[in-house]
Parts: structure tokens; sequence; C-alpha cells
């Protein structure tokens, strides 16, 4: 079968999910073609799930223009970048009691799901290298935002000589050489983000050489400030949490708190996520909820995939790119 990707979700995604995932990926191609912008947000374990893969190049042909990932898939993608040859690969992890995974521990490797990381080889050797870049950070008394510190440490080839895997698979390296805008809410529960926490509590650093969450929120918010008076932003959500929640609260934000009226809502929301619709769960909350909150407007395109992230986001990117 010859068939392209776009061809076959087409043809054969007529009902349910599938059919959702066809529509929302018509939504998102339509909303960029029409002069929109897309924020991406990543939660749970994309990077590790390598979704480098294929986000570098939406992010290399323009198909996203911010996003908000958790301190997690920052630094995992970082790791996965220059230690992914030394990764363990766990097919039966179901099935590990208790005893095995202490026996990982001990080995110093820590498990996502089916991928052990060796810790030695990714969070400690990245820690090496970022606290030089910290360090510099204090002697010239700057401070920047989390993102920003991997950005530098990047774009000035320091990892370069030790990169594990095609660099062009590295979603973070291809945001870094646009300068793409990012937020990272929450990075401090991140590992290097409680290392940092740690050099504090060490008196190496103060916690103020990273700039805070908040001034994530009033980054984000001038940024929306100045592109949605040109352009449509939309909003494409992997997962749930913080990644997605934080981001989306600057429209009411900027409207019921700012008073900045009239605020454009949110233009495109598609969210695909495996959480189940019930006991308050914002991650599950249907779209419309978010109409109540002054997020979503009653006409904005809406659509939520009940399905794994790691196979309906592949698709859907590659139905954009026109794979």
């Amino acid at each position: 079968m010859k068939d392209s990707i776009t061809s076959f979700i087409e043809k054969y995604f007529l009902h349910f999910n599938a059919l959702t995932l066809s529509e929302a990926a018509k939504a998102y191609k339509h909303h960029i073609k029409n002069d929109g912008k897309m924020m991406i947000t990543l939660a749970g374990a994309m990077s590790t799930a390598e979704l480098g893969k294929i986000l570098a190049e939406m992010i290399r042909k323009d198909k996203v223009h911010i996003i908000s990932c958790t301190g997690a898939n920052l630094e995992e993608d970082i790791t996965n970048l220059i230690a992914h040859s030394h990764y363990k690969k766990i097919s039966n992890y179901r099935d590990l009691t208790p005893n095995e995974e202490k026996n990982f521990l001990k080995k110093g490797f820590n498990r996502v799901t089916d991928t052990c990381i060796p810790e030695d080889k990714s969070f400690k050797f990245l820690q090496k290298h970022i606290l030089n870049i910290w360090k510099r950070a204090k002697e010239k008394s700057e401070r920047y935002f989390p993102h920003e510190y991997i950005y530098q440490l990047l774009l000035e080839n320091i990892l370069e000589p030790y990169y594990d895997i095609n660099s062009k698979d590295s979603w973070v390296l291809a945001a870094a050489k646009k300068n793409l805008p990012m937020v990272v809410p929450g990075w401090e529960d991140s590992t290097i983000g409680n290392i940092f926490a740690s050099y504090c509590m060490k008196k190496l650093f103060s916690p103020i050489l990273v700039k805070n969450g908040i001034e994530y929120m009033i980054y984000l918010a001038k940024w929306y400030q100045k592109e949605s008076v040109k352009n449509k932003i939309g909003f494409f959500q992997i997962g749930g949490g913080i990644s997605g929640d934080f981001p989306i609260c600057v429209v009411p934000m900027l409207s019921q708190d700012i008073g900045w009226i009239p605020t454009p809502y949110w233009a495109y929301f598609c969210q695909i996520s495996d959480s189940t619709t019930s006991y308050g769960s914002y991650s599950g909350a249907i779209p419309n909820e978010k109409i109540t909150w002054g997020k979503l407007d009653k006409d904005t395109p809406k659509f939520i995939i009940e399905s794994d992230a790691t196979i309906v986001a592949p698709l859907i990117f590659a139905y954009i790119l026109d794979m």
C-alpha cells in the first residue's frame, strides 16, 4: 500500500475517536493556513517517548509557534539526545515486581513506563554542564527562565560532542535554533529543578537566579497580547496537568483580571487525553466546560481525542506535514 499517512487517515479514520482525530488534524491545518498560530502543550513523558522525532519537524516547518511543557519534558528530550544508547527498554514493564523495580534503582536506572533512563549518563551528566551555565549567570548578575538556560547550553554547542542520536530528532534543539517562545510551569518539580533547589539550600545560588512561574505567566500574557492582535491563537494539548492548565488560563486572566478588552479567546482547541471524565478531573473535563471559565468561545472548534498520545500525536502531526 503506497498511500500517504494523510490519505490513509482520510480514507479509514471515519468514526468515533478516529474521526475526531481526522477532524482535529484538518482543523489544525486550516488554522495554520489561515495565518493562525498554535501553542502545543506537552505533558506526561512525551520526550522519553521520542515525540521529538516528529515534533522537531513541526517546529522547523513553522507549524508550532509556542510550547508549554513540564520540566521533565524539557530535560528528558536533552537526556535522550545525549544518552539514548544507554537507555534500557523494558517490554514487560507491566509484570515487574517491587524487587525488580528496586534493583533498577540500585543500578542507577529511573523507569518511565517501558524505558529506563540511566541517571549517571543523563541527569548527572546534564547537571555538570548546566551548573556551569548557572555559575556564569550568577557571576554576571543575570537571570533567565529554565528553558533559556537550556537554550544557551545547546546553542553554544557544549553538548554537541556527546549527541547520541540524530540531532534532528530533538525538539528542544529545534526550538532553541528558532528561539521558540516557551513556558515551563512547575519546573522546580523536575530533576534539574530539584538539583537547582538543592544548590540553593547549600547556599551556592539564590532562587532568584531562575525566573519563576509568575514571571512565566507575565511573559506568556505579553506574548498573547502581542500575537493575538495579528493572529488567531490555537491550543493543542497533549495530555493533562500543569503544562495545559497553566497556559490556557492566560485568556481569562487578561480579560477578567487585567481588563484587556476584548481579549480574543483561544481560536482552536484540541486535547489528546486518557483521563476519565469524572470526579472533578480538570484533565478529563470536556472542552465545553472551558467556555464557562472564559477560555473558549461557544463557536471555537473543539476536539477531545480519548486515546494514547504516543499514537495520536504523530498521526496528527504527519497529517499536518502532508506526510
